[in-house]
């Protein structure tokens, strides 16, 4: 089933997670997911079946901001009070942030225009059990300058191939706008935008970019693999718990919220 399977006005909401504890976005046979969250929330509150589908599928212990849903549901009272009851319902790690009726046209995966991704990469010395569970702890030296020069080659429309597996069919040609190392002791972030990422693309990136920043690989060879389009020439993927998907954009015409319902936001 699909979300259009259901009855009722479509909603977006703006969801946030920590994926710590979850066995990815996606619902599993077994398994606690963010998307079961939702829909166990939903169908508890509405007392009806729900069917959630985000913007991506985060993977097993990836973070989100800015995850973007719909659902359809029927409910007779506000957007507001839908909003309060969901967050009662939901568990500690999940959170929605904000929501609105959206138009039935709306598609949080296809609708999308581009979506931001943040790595963190901790630099301490020692290992430190609460800002591990939000980043890659690195406490070597990193070489930023050349690991923005190898960045600078993924800007603009190429084949990743190198970097990940297509979600769906063989198509890995993907747009980037952004990517970008920058240092705040005792991090170093990595944002990345683009309109689609294959399957642990970022990931991958950021551990054959930190190869750079070891000086393991020199930006040109960083290009030269890049261009091969070869998955076994890049490095195995950064720990998950480093990755945040920060929010997704989308056209301004589909950020128009239907006459008269305003947009209900988590106080």
């Amino acid at each position: 089933m699909t979300g259009a399977d259901f009855p009722g006005p479509l909603y977006r909401a703006v969801v946030e997670y920590d994926g710590t504890d979850f066995l990815g976005f996606q619902i599993q046979a077994e398994g606690r997911t963010v998307q079961g969250e939702l829909e166990r929330a939903a169908q508890r509150l509405t007392q009806q079946p729900v069917r959630v589908i985000g913007s991506g599928r985060t993977d097993t212990g990836v973070h989100a901001a800015g995850q973007v849903i719909v659902f359809r549901t029927t409910w007779r009272h506000t957007t507001a009070d839908l909003l309060r009851g969901l967050n009662a319902l939901l568990p500690s790690d999940l959170s929605v942030l904000s929501l609105d009726l959206a138009p039935a046209t709306f598609h949080p995966r296809f609708s999308a225009r581009e979506r931001w991704y943040r790595y963190q990469v901790g630099q301490w010395p020692r290992h430190s059990p609460l800002r591990a569970r939000y980043a890659w702890e690195i406490p070597d030296e990193l070489d930023v300058d050349a690991m923005n020069a190898a960045s600078g080659s993924l800007l603009g429309t190429h084949d990743f191939a190198t970097f990940g597996q297509p979600t769906q069919g063989e198509n890995t040609i993907r747009h980037l706008s952004e990517a970008h190392w920058r240092r705040e002791p005792p991090y170093l972030y990595f944002d990345i935008r683009g309109n689609a990422f294959l399957r642990h693309m970022v990931r991958t990136l950021v551990g054959t970019l930190v190869r750079v920043g070891r000086s393991q690989l020199t930006p040109d060879a960083f290009t030269a693999l890049f261009s091969a389009c070869q998955r076994a020439l890049a490095a195995p993927p950064a720990p998950p718990q480093g990755l945040i998907l920060m929010a997704v954009t989308y056209p301004s015409e589909d950020l128009q919220h239907l006459s008269g319902t305003p947009v209900a936001t988590q106080a």
